[in-house]
């Protein structure tokens, strides 16, 4: 492994597991607000009020992770993992149909060397304020895993979040096509306090009626 993939093996392990990182600027999630007016004064009397229209907000979209944040750590380690990822309403069904892109990158102290990867969301589930999302890598310094199916796991809680990746227990991501979509560990990685923030927009589940 070159000097340039990755600092050197011990840069891999932080507790029960290593990774390279990655940054980019998180999309937020906006949302749309019903808005009204009031009734106009005519001859100085009050005219009748009159219901205007409401406009219709966008529909909101069936689930999300966005946002971009640096994980803790009491070394120099500089790693930052970011997410725009969505699932439209009309797949509301079909959580292997959401799309977005990831990025992370770790460094090993800010502007030092390191690895990144990004590539495009290719699965996502939330519940509540918990995500777990899945992509494919398209592009990285580090040859063997372009190609290969990372996933991530996020708990919002502000700006306490924490996170997750499908490498944790094997000391950094290992080039693998074959992990399954949505499949990734629990969020035990802590945010670095004022570093940035996660945003999960929760799924609605589609329960059957009948």
């Amino acid at each position: 492994m070159s000097r340039n993939a990755f600092t050197r093996n011990r840069a891999f392990a932080v507790g029960a597991a290593l990774l390279i990182t990655a940054g980019a600027a998180g999309v937020a999630v906006a949302s749309g607000e019903d808005v009204t007016h009031p009734g106009k004064q005519v001859g100085g009397h009050a005219a009748a009020e009159q219901a205007e229209p409401r406009e219709q907000a966008e529909p909101r979209e069936a689930a999300a992770l966005t946002g971009k944040a640096k994980l803790f750590r009491k070394t120099t380690e500089d790693i930052t993992f970011t997410f725009d990822a969505h699932l439209a309403k009309k797949d509301v069904k079909r959580p292997d149909r959401a799309t977005g892109t990831f990025k992370f990158v770790h460094l090993e102290k800010p502007g030092g060397k390191g690895g990144w990867a990004k590539g495009r969301i290719d699965c996502l589930v939330t519940g509540g304020k918990v995500a777990t999302t899945t992509g494919i890598i398209t592009e990285t310094n580090i040859k063997k895993l372009k190609g290969s199916r990372v996933g991530f796991s996020v708990h919002d809680q502000g700006r306490n979040d924490r996170l997750g990746y499908s490498w944790a227990a094997t000391g950094g991501p290992d080039g693998t096509k074959k992990l399954t979509k949505c499949n990734s560990a629990a969020p035990f990685e802590k945010v670095k306090k004022g570093t940035g923030d996660f945003n999960v927009v929760p799924w609605k589940v589609p329960y059957p009626t009948s």
